[in-house]
């Protein structure tokens, strides 16, 4: 099978079938006449906030746009990589897709060169039980943390926030579930002591409401090694003191984290031009979506224009937040910072994919099966530490 990294270009069967980028553009903001985005599927918030935008699109500029669906990183993303769609309102599986890991892991995909467009900030953190001796971030020590199988994004933040007090796995207890939703009911009869939630959820008002109710795990804003550790694992996040959401006390900020979702994203070949002009129609379309619900207001650039995020800025939404005095230079320290990171991640597939052949070629020689499938996940991983990408 074709690499998708080198080859994202082709399209494939199935997805998206319709409405490709038009020639023709509107007179308004000089857009397409119609384009595709792909979101989170059907009554999430990146949905909402993706339809939002759209709708504002066409009320504003009479831009046509489809939105395609998807419950998973793959479905976000795939119709993106083949060109089907122009843009993702992406979650967590822009930081995996950039980095070829998990799910990208694999010699089909490896590393994406994503870049963003705009993204909005929103808070997510642990929750415990309202005065738990867990409430300190920086004493987790034998927490029951709830995991979900299968789902690294959850997987990966939860780890990142026990590195605030330099833990791990093997200092707390996991406890695997199927699924995110199921984990609630564990943490109502206590066979978990929380688990990652967002302070604006169904689920977080339920527990909040329950005989046990909540806490939010606060990490210290001051703590700069521990959040230099929290940011290893995942750069995404930053500190935030938040005093609207379930749980919480008006005036009373809670000291969690907050991170960038949905993120627009495209490839970092998309036009520098059309870019600008998205980002354009964006800021010029935002008193149409602002509005909509709770969230879609952090859509305002003075918000969504800045990192820290999973991937770099596109070199056209650069140029708008600049010429809106924006984009400042801490903002282009951090996304000179990314873009090399992404170059190097990039250089090492290809390098790790070099050696391996020739591994694989001198196991075929001597007469030694290779499934590639079951070996090279594990040889990229070893490679990543090797040259300290990990």
């Amino acid at each position: 099978m074709m690499s998708l990294r080198k080859h994202f270009w082709q399209f494939a069967g199935g997805v998206a079938t319709a409405a490709v980028m038009a020639s023709g553009a509107s007179q308004a903001a000089d857009l397409p006449k119609t384009m595709v985005w792909t979101s989170y599927d059907f009554g999430s918030a990146g949905f909402a906030q993706a339809s939002a935008v759209a709708n504002a699109f066409q009320k504003k500029f009479g831009t046509r746009i489809r939105i395609v669906p998807s419950g998973t990183g793959i479905g976000r993303m795939l119709p993106v990589t083949q060109r089907k769609a122009q843009y993702g309102f992406l979650a967590t599986e822009a930081f995996f897709a950039a980095e070829g890991t998990y799910d990208f892991a694999v010699t089909q995909w490896g590393p994406q060169d994503l870049r963003i467009i705009l993204a909005p900030p929103t808070a997510t953190g642990l929750t415990v039980p309202k005065g738990s001796k867990y409430a300190d971030g920086a004493n987790l020590k034998g927490v029951k943390l709830g995991y979900v199988k299968g789902n690294p994004s959850v997987n990966v933040k939860t780890d990142a926030l026990l590195a605030y007090a330099g833990l791990s796995r093997a200092d707390i207890t996991p406890v695997w579930f199927g699924g995110y939703g199921v984990m609630k009911g564990a943490r109502l009869t206590g066979k978990i002591d929380g688990f990652l939630m967002s302070p604006y959820s169904g689920i977080t008002r339920e527990l909040e409401a329950s005989p046990a109710g909540i806490e939010w795990v606060q990490f210290d804003p001051a703590d700069k090694a521990g959040w230099e550790r929290i940011q290893k694992i995942a750069p995404m996040y930053s500190p935030l003191a938040e005093d609207n959401g379930a749980g919480m006390e008006k005036g009373k900020p809670v000291n969690i984290v907050e991170f960038r979702y949905p993120m627009m994203s495209t490839y970092a070949d998309r036009s520098e031009a059309e870019v600008y002009q998205v980002t354009k129609a964006m800021f010029e379309a935002f008193e149409f979506y602002k509005d909509v619900n709770a969230t879609t207001k952090n859509w305002i650039i003075s918000k969504a224009g800045h990192p820290p995020a999973d991937v770099a800025w596109h070199r056209g939404s650069v140029k708008f937040l600049k010429e809106k005095g924006i984009w400042n230079a801490q903002d282009e320290a951090w996304n000179s910072a990314r873009l090399a990171r992404h170059a190097k991640v990039i250089e090492e597939w290809d390098n790790a994919t070099d050696a391996f052949n020739q591994w694989r070629a001198a196991e075929k020689k001597a007469k030694r099966k290779v499934k590639t499938s079951e070996v090279w996940p594990k040889y990229w991983a070893d490679h990543r530490k090797k040259v300290g990408l990990d």
